[in-house]
């Protein structure tokens, strides 16, 4: 069922600030759903050159730990805006020491909350970022680039079903928001 929904080389993926968690988990409660994990805490560490050139690309290489899940991630995203490629890796600090070897440092480490229910095909994460806020993502991955549209013309009907529109939709990364928010104002 996990690998289901986590396969593919791109990601329809559509981000909402949310106003009241605790009103958007009560409608996720009436619907059918299941429960791939909750309240884990993610530590992403983004890497890049000294010049920020996959930042120049559209492009972010990420090492993630999940905790209490032990998921580990290497994760690369861009330069198109659905392109997302995953894969599990067993050894976050020899990835990072790779990583380092090749020329790439961490330019941002940031942590949050998130939690994960599939709808359907679908998954729903629910995010908390202190200091930047709560988010809900609706995503589907595929590696047919052909249902890109209809997957969002999806995600926007079911998404409606939040009282979540156009309006509340957040089109900057974590890390955009992260770095703005957090890093700028310290």
């Amino acid at each position: 069922m996990v690998s289901d929904h986590f396969n593919g080389k791109f990601e329809v993926e559509l981000k909402y600030r949310l106003k009241s968690t605790s009103q958007f988990l009560a409608i996720l409660k009436s619907m059918t759903h299941e429960i791939m994990l909750q309240d884990n805490i993610e530590s992403d560490c983004y890497f890049d050159t000294l010049k920020q050139q996959l930042l120049a690309e559209n492009k972010s290489l990420c090492i993630r730990e999940m905790a209490p899940s032990g998921i580990k991630l290497w994760i690369v995203k861009g330069p198109e805006a659905d392109r997302c490629e995953a894969v599990n890796i067993t050894d976050v600090n020899k990835a990072k020491s790779m990583l380092t070897t090749m020329g790439y440092q961490i330019v941002l480490a940031m942590k949050k909350t998130r939690s994960i229910y599939f709808v359907g095909k679908f998954h729903i994460t629910v995010d908390h970022l202190d200091g930047v806020g709560d988010f809900a993502e609706f995503a589907i991955m595929t590696d047919d680039e052909s249902l890109l549209d209809s997957y969002r013309a999806e995600l926007v009907i079911l998404a409606n079903k939040f009282g979540l529109s156009e309006i509340d939709l957040e089109h900057r990364s974590y890390r955009q928001m992260y770095f703005e928010i957090c890093v700028k104002n310290k």
